[in-house]
């Protein structure tokens, strides 16, 4: 969904589980997943190998047919808007993208947490069979009857997906170690290059064969790849320990300033993140952006994304996260107000769409890094999954309420949906400066 929804959207923010500061001993874990050993008895890592990498393979298709579809919402919402759900509103239509971004970051520490319990056995086979049966009653839904597209796109895929996409990170961890960064930034790029291929497909194929094929083209395409990541992902760590409440969430960590600071920050960023990733497109056809050019913005956007999933955490694993994360959320939110703000012709518009999609992207990847290097490693994942928590609730009602700015399709409209968009993640951004600031104040200082 093009939130990503989508994020970045993104829940693309469990990506760098693993690159926070202990990779290279092999600490940090992905969301809501205990892969800590018994010092007594520490895990061998292939690191490479055949075997590895095919799992690395499984996870980047499991990915990019599931996040990737996501990212692709924004078509979703084009299409809704102006020819099959017509009489609801712009906000109810983005509440069906942002049920499944709730979904996926929602139950992602509880997934995680089976995970580490029962292996991949049977909730990779049934995620998949979920997501594939949810996008086939999305081409069965009819004109105007919006209750079936909640239930099916909304409700259903996003339960689908967030049962497939935990456990493809998670199984990162049990075959990388030294290359884990680079690694899961591989399996992150799925979901960018999904974001890029999906919605060229399906506004390439709803003129020709209509939208109920269109989707069912795609639904088959996300058949053939989860197949194949449900062949290919093995967990290699044996399953250890019960489901606790304890291992999933972790309230004890809010008395740490920069933990909570951390989560009020995330919370007003991922609020407005997602917006252009839904209303982009809309706004490039109100300014007459020509269709055979604004058709593939989305693409774009999602295309930079994934430059933006690996190379920013590199130069984290050398700077820290935090120095990283900043200035990328504060220019995220000045392309918004100085660039996407003022746009008016295709060329400024195209030039946002990139930059929005790099840098965006970085911000999202980048806040699972700082919990990691702040937090013990046994307490990772519950303190991951209490602030994705926080992140579920603000996907879910962020892009509605941005929704809500636009009642009619207007120039005064826009605008206050734009300053929404760029004020909310200036003040997300601003939040985290304070907590950058009691580590040191010192610019050079490694956080």
């Amino acid at each position: 969904m093009s939130t990503k929804t989508s994020s970045d959207s993104t829940r693309e923010g469990s990506v760098r589980t693993a690159v926070g500061e202990d990779v290279e001993k092999g600490k940090a874990t992905p969301p809501g997943s205990h892969l800590e050993h018994s010092s007594e008895h520490p895990p061998e890592f292939p690191d490479g190998g055949a075997h590895a990498w095919t799992v690395v393979l499984g996870a980047y298709l499991a990915l990019f047919s599931t996040f990737g579809v996501i990212n692709s919402y924004g078509v979703f919402q084009d299409y809704y808007q102006t020819t099959l759900l017509v009489h609801s509103s712009p906000s109810t239509i983005s509440l069906i993208g942002a049920l499944q971004l709730f979904l996926l970051y929602g139950l992602g520490p509880v997934i995680g947490r089976i995970f580490d319990v029962h292996g991949s056995r049977v909730i990779m086979p049934l995620g998949s069979a979920i997501s594939v049966l949810a996008m086939m009653m999305v081409s069965l839904g009819q004109h105007n009857q919006v209750w079936q597209f909640f239930l099916s796109q909304g409700l259903l895929f996003g339960i689908g997906i967030a049962l497939v996409f935990t456990p493809a990170l998670a199984v990162i961890g049990h075959w990388f170690r030294r290359n884990r960064a680079f690694a899961i930034g591989i399996v992150a790029s799925g979901s960018s290059l999904g974001g890029v291929i999906y919605p060229i497909m399906l506004q390439e194929l709803i003129p020709r064969i209509g939208f109920g094929w269109a989707v069912r083209v795609a639904a088959f395409s996300m058949m053939l790849c989860l197949l194949v990541a449900c062949l290919t992902l093995r967990p290699r760590l044996p399953p250890r320990g019960r489901i606790r409440l304890s291992d999933i969430v972790d309230l004890e960590g809010f008395r740490d300033p920069r933990y909570a600071l951390c989560g009020v920050g995330a919370f007003l960023i991922f609020y407005a993140l997602f917006t252009p990733y839904f209303y982009l497109e809309i706004y490039a056809d109100f300014r007459g952006v020509p269709k055979h050019i604004s058709k593939y913005l989305l693409a774009i956007l999602n295309a930079f994304g994934i430059v933006a999933r690996i190379i920013p955490g590199k130069m984290a694993d050398r700077m820290g996260p935090m120095n990283i994360l900043l200035p990328c959320t504060f220019i995220s939110g000045a392309l918004c107000l100085c660039l996407w703000l003022p746009a008016k012709g295709e060329v400024p518009i195209i030039v946002f769409t990139a930059l929005y999609g790099l840098f965006s992207g970085a911000a999202i990847s980048l806040i699972p890094a700082y919990i990691a290097s702040i937090s013990p490693p046994e307490k990772y994942g519950a303190r991951f999954g209490s602030i994705y928590m926080l992140v579920a609730i603000s996907t879910l009602v962020g892009t509605p309420t941005a929704g809500a700015f636009l009642p009619t399709l207007s120039q005064p409209h826009f605008r206050s949906l734009i300053l929404f968009t760029g004020l909310l993640t200036l003040s997300g951004g601003s939040v985290l400066f304070i907590a950058r600031s009691l580590h040191s104040r010192r610019v050079m200082f490694k956080v």
